[in-house]
């Protein structure tokens, strides 16, 4: 069974390629270059999964937690943000992104974060602990983020009154990483009626 631990210097190599290999080469070498951008001053968990069973450590598993803002009237907040998870290609349906998950939500508790944004698919995250920002009074930062996949799961630290707009770290915007465009976008808002 992998073992989930924080993430070293002498990993970044091993999830760099996990990530290509995670997302296809249309998306891959985008997310990789997001992972890389988002590292030196956004990042605040970053843990990956190792297995042992192929003559020493492979990583199997990846996930980053970066910083990103909650715009409230009172003041701004500042949230984490999931992505990218990735599991390797041959590992996937076993368990292991929800064993990421639970570990970096559970990371994100101990530095007393109030909540953890993503944008993903709410029939997978629903059963993870993420429900629909918008229950929860709050927006999501672009309009080509369909509105059911964005999602939150609200921690401990989390206050009422902490309710406004969702604000990416720059990396995000800079790399086109925010939401979907046409013609995906327009396909996920016909099939399942988001406007």
């Amino acid at each position: 069974m992998a073992e989930v631990r924080e993430a070293t210097h002498a990993d970044h190599a091993a999830v760099g390629e996990l990530v290509l290999a995670a997302f296809g080469e249309e998306e891959g070498p985008t997310v990789a270059t997001l992972v890389e951008a988002l590292r030196p001053r956004h990042a605040r968990v970053e843990l990956v999964a190792t297995d042992g069973g192929h003559g020493g450590e492979e990583v199997v598993g990846h996930v980053l937690l970066s910083r990103g803002w909650l715009d409230t009237r009172r003041a701004l907040v500042e949230v984490l943000v999931l992505s990218p998870l990735s599991v390797a290609p041959d590992r996937q349906r076993q368990g292991l992104g929800t064993r990421l998950i639970e570990a970096a939500l559970g990371a994100a508790r101990a530095q007393g974060a109030p909540a953890v944004f993503l944008e993903g698919d709410p029939a997978y995250y629903a059963e993870r602990g993420f429900e629909p920002g918008a229950a929860h009074g709050l927006v999501r930062p672009s309009a080509r983020i369909p509105e059911l996949a964005f999602q939150v799961a609200l921690l401990d630290a989390h206050e009422p009154w902490m309710t406004g707009a969702l604000v990416y770290a720059e990396p995000f915007w800079e790399l086109d990483c925010v939401g979907l465009r046409d013609p995906l976008l327009a396909t996920l808002e016909q099939a399942f009626d988001y406007r």
